[in-house]
């Protein structure tokens, strides 16, 4: 069965992915990952991560940055803290520190990057004689060209499914730095082919603006679509993928679980489990911030030439997570954007599609009833719905 492989920017987001249906997490260690401005893991996450991680579930940590000599440096001086993670597979995509963790973890698998840039079979296999056992491709390969890749190499094939894409190839770009000093390929990428973007004037054609405002005076002039794979799980099966990764380890806990979960559910029902409301939880992805979706170059590179003119879509605002059961119907509330006891609720859970809520009772740490949650702080909710631990809350946006 091929893999559902979800992003963890934090403790709290491998919990959700795992708990929300995904089969291994991809994390990234401080300093040495790709996506520098999500949390990452660092001091004593290590402790959390073994309590988290069931003997069933994978767990793959990114060190995928390009590395400079200062940063070999200073990854030997991290591999002690490293070890302490029960990590399955190392991500890579600087050959540069292979033999390091080869050396110091024999037993681990190597996973190569799609930041390497692997597209064709010869740089598969010279890859597999380094001792890489996944090949990661870049996102602009076809569903033809992966499977002559699987088919040639018969190497362990990941291809990321859904999420962000990149206008730039494999994420090589150099905006981010230019315009904000910010370095893509380091981690620190700002997403500066997302701004607004008012006038467009090329150096050789002064004061020739082209035309690309678009909509209420903006337009997303170099901002991809996002990728969306989930109603071509076949195809992707008999292309010979083995895992199916979601982008995305710097956006939400509310991101991880409603992805995490439409995936699962569509890819039970594909290996013959019956689920019922399969479209539902497919639906529920619109209900999550995203922009245009698109397939990517899986069928047609001409989709991903064209890039969205539209910001992103929010619908829901995701307002918290359901915490520890003190008593029943009574749970802790871990608040992430403010609630009030007019809102109307919504429950969404790994094992139920969502519960609507419009009577509960919100009580701080004393005990006392207030009218309104807010964040980071510590309450109480108290409600009739069969809510669990673990559950996620939300409420539609009075204006969309």
């Amino acid at each position: 069965m091929m893999e559902l492989l979800a992003p963890a920017g934090n403790w709290e987001k491998l919990k959700t992915a795992y708990l929300y249906g995904a089969d291994a997490a991809y994390i990234g260690i401080k300093n040495f990952s790709l996506r520098a401005k999500a949390d990452n893991f660092y001091e004593d996450d290590h402790q959390i991560v073994k309590r988290i991680k069931g003997p069933d579930k994978k767990l793959y940590c990114a060190l995928n940055i390009y590395f400079h000599d200062e940063d070999i440096d200073r990854l030997l001086m991290e591999l002690d803290y490293i070890q302490d993670y029960p990590i399955d597979a190392f991500i890579i995509s600087d050959i540069g520190i292979v033999k390091l963790l080869q050396k110091r973890f024999p037993l681990k698998e190597l996973h190569l990057s799609t930041q390497a840039n692997c597209i064709n079979s010869d740089a598969a296999m010279a890859y597999a004689d380094l001792g890489f056992s996944r090949i990661i491709l870049g996102r602009e390969m076809s569903l033809k060209q992966i499977e002559r890749v699987k088919k040639r190499t018969g190497l362990e094939i990941e291809v990321f499914v859904h999420g962000a894409m990149c206008l730039a190839y494999a994420g090589r770009c150099f905006l981010s730095k230019y315009m904000a000093d910010r370095s893509a390929n380091q981690g620190d990428c700002a997403h500066s082919c997302r701004w607004k973007f008012r006038v467009l004037e090329e150096e050789e054609r002064p004061g020739q603006f082209f035309p690309v405002i678009q909509g209420e005076g903006f337009t997303s002039i170099l901002s991809s679509k996002d990728m969306m794979m989930i109603d071509y799980l076949k195809e992707l099966s008999d292309a010979g993928v083995d895992s199916l990764k979601i982008e995305g380890r710097m956006k939400s806990v509310y991101y991880t679980a409603i992805v995490t979960r439409a995936y699962r559910k569509a890819l039970d029902a594909f290996y013959g489990i019956e689920v019922p409301d399969l479209q539902a939880y497919k639906d529920e992805i619109d209900k999550v911030s995203h922009r245009e979706f698109s397939t990517g170059f899986f069928f047609d590179k001409k989709d991903m030439d064209k890039t969205t003119q539209k910001s992103y879509l929010r619908e829901y605002e995701f307002l918290g997570t359901i915490g520890e059961e003190l008593e029943p119907g009574r749970f802790k509330l871990h608040v992430k954007n403010q609630i009030r006891t007019t809102d109307k609720l919504e429950y969404i859970g790994y094992d139920v599609l969502f519960l609507c809520d419009d009577v509960f009772a919100i009580f701080n740490e004393k005990g006392e009833p207030v009218t309104q949650a807010d964040h980071m702080k510590d309450y109480i909710i108290e409600t009739s719905q069969p809510v669990k631990e673990g559950y996620l809350i939300r409420k539609k946006k009075t204006a969309y």
